[in-house]
């Protein structure tokens, strides 16, 4: 008996409870919240507001919560994911919903540096380009759509605009100092605002939550150096970071403050295995066939680690990457999506990794470090770069010429890699590349994409026995995507009529990606086989495809491994 009357009366209970939910339930569609603070603790806000004025009368947004976009040339959206656990791998088949209905398949990029957050691509459809560009949402297989609405009125906030000033990313460094990384602030070449005309505003979504405002250290370029907000400042809640020009509104922001002890080094590629003598530091973008040769050289003669900026590649360097670290090699990919940031990226390289390398080499992909003196070496050794490196103390750069290589009659894309592929190149050497001792780089980390600005105090020196084969001029079907966009932020795109006497234009090409006649044979005019012939002998015809085993040896007395 008195069993029935507990379940009759846990029965009774459960049906008030429901009823009580739809009461309530009902009541907040009939009779919405009017203070927006309260609502929006129950639905948090899509993303923060970007302008001051929004800042100081915006509603509050729970850490963790949003989705944010930016729209790129070209209607390519750039979708910022908040997922619950920052280091999970990124969802594959995922699809952009756009205002209106129309839909795309989003393409997954993986985690920004810093934050964490999780990065899509996806072009947006035409009957979307006619309406508001509103943010999409990210929806995924199952249906879960990852994303907060802000419950109001049932609008999505209109994207960023790349084509305007935005702050893009933004990270830690120095023992607390903030890159704090901007578009459209220092828009001339060598031509960069005052620091001290530049604040940086740290803020939250609360009603007046301004934490901090405080004075720009550096400014050069998109890269702007911070002082970190108070310490006093509670870090269980996300802070944002923008900038403002004095006399001007704050620049709408993508960029979130993140605490060094957030920090993560699958995202950020840090390690804790020790300092190493040489890094490379390269920006990608769909030259996944290229990294295999590359990165087995440059190991080869004296590289000990690489970091790899992912600029939206769209091929298998994923599985590239993958098979080189399951060979022992250490290599650690960053996703970059920013468009014409070039230089960014590196001072993001060289400031974030300062810790784990000595000197770090600024060279693309379809460049090798070589010197003549090697040819009759059977055998690579790590000396052979770190030779470079041993220069007097206050030598903070060693540069090197460079030797463009020609089409050397290929019409495609060379089986045996492009250091055997490639052997005919134009007689003048020109340009530089740099090895840079990164204690030595100057606090404002300019650069010019392959060289920085040194502290006072220390110098550049050149070492002529050493030079960069650039195999530049490849294959008509492997050089035309030059044309889709220049990587550098300052270079005109190939398509654009501007700059016409630009040394970044290759001579007798038009605006568009046709073909000039007699491609495969233009810029040969030295027969140069001497890196081919030593790349045979060390890692046999075929580089790239049938590496053989070969021992190589280290600088360090004992040790050696095998590639």
């Amino acid at each position: 008996m008195q069993s029935r009357r507990r379940h009759a009366a846990a029965a009774a209970l459960s049906v008030t409870a429901l009823l009580l939910f739809i009461c309530v339930q009902a009541g907040l569609v009939a009779f919405p919240l009017r203070d927006t603070r309260s609502r929006a603790l129950l639905v948090p806000p899509r993303w923060l507001p970007l302008g001051l004025r929004a800042v100081r009368a915006g509603t509050a947004t729970p850490a963790g919560a949003g989705t944010e976009a930016v729209l790129l040339p070209g209607w390519e959206v750039i979708v910022l994911v908040r997922r619950p656990d920052a280091a999970s791998a990124p969802v594959q088949n995922a699809t952009c919903m756009f205002r209106g209905g129309a839909s795309s398949p989003a393409r997954a990029l993986g985690p920004l540096p810093a934050s964490g957050r999780h990065a899509y691509t996806c072009i947006m459809p035409e009957p979307a380009r006619t309406q508001r560009h509103d943010a999409p949402l990210v929806l995924f297989p199952v249906s879960t759509v990852i994303n907060a609405d802000d419950g109001a009125t049932g609008r999505s906030p209109e994207m960023l605009k790349w084509s305007n000033r935005i702050v893009y990313e933004s990270v830690v460094v120095d023992g607390g100092d903030v890159l704090v990384f901007a578009k459209g602030v220092n828009r001339r070449k060598k031509v960069n605002r005052a620091a001290a005309d530049i604040r940086c505003l740290y803020y939250r979504g609360d009603a007046g939550n301004a934490v901090a405002s405080l004075p720009a250290t550096t400014s050069a370029q998109q890269v702007f150096r911070c002082p970190p907000p108070p310490a006093t400042a509670p870090v269980y809640r996300e802070l944002r970071v923008t900038l403002a020009v004095v006399g001007e509104e704050p620049i709408p922001s993508l960029a979130t403050y993140d605490p060094p002890r957030r920090r993560d080094s699958r995202t950020t590629g840090s390690t804790t295995s020790g300092k190493r003598l040489i890094c490379a530091c390269t920006m990608v973008r769909d030259v996944a066939k290229f990294l295999r040769e590359w990165v087995v050289y440059h190991a080869a003669v004296g590289v000990d680690r690489f970091y790899v900026y992912d600029n939206g590649s769209e091929d298998d360097l994923v599985d590239q990457v993958r098979h080189l670290t399951s060979d022992g090699f250490e290599i650690f990919t960053m996703t970059w999506p920013w468009p014409k940031t070039l230089e960014a990226a590196l001072s993001h390289g060289a400031a974030v990794h300062r810790d784990s390398c000595e000197w770090m080499v600024f060279i693309d992909v379809d460049e090798f470090i070589f010197s003549p003196h090697w040819v009759h070496s059977e055998n690579p050794t790590k000396s052979m770069l770190h030779s470079i490196t041993t220069v007097e103390k206050d030598i903070g750069q060693v540069s090197m010429w460079c030797a463009d290589f020609g089409p050397s009659g290929q019409n495609a894309h060379p089986k045996e890699g492009v250091t055997q592929g490639y052997t005919c190149r134009r007689q003048i050497m020109e340009r530089r590349k740099s090895l840079v001792r990164l204690d030595a780089m100057d606090r404002s980390l300019s650069n010019s994409v392959h060289y920085f600005m040194l502290q006072p105090g220390f110098q550049s020196k050149w070492n002529t026995r050493v030079r960069v084969n650039h195999y530049k001029y490849q294959a008509w079907d492997e050089f035309k995507v030059k044309f889709r966009r220049r990587a550098s932020t300052y270079t005109v795109n190939w398509t654009e009529k501007k700059n016409l006497r630009s040394n970044d234009r290759t001579p007798g090409l038009g605006f568009e990606a046709v073909e000039p006649a007699g491609w495969p044979h233009r810029f040969c005019e030295v027969n140069d086989t001497l890196l081919r012939n030593v790349t045979r002998r060390w890692f046999s015809l075929g580089f790239g495809n049938k590496l053989g085993t070969r021992r190589i040896i280290s600088t360090t007395p004992g040790s050696s491994y095998n590639v």
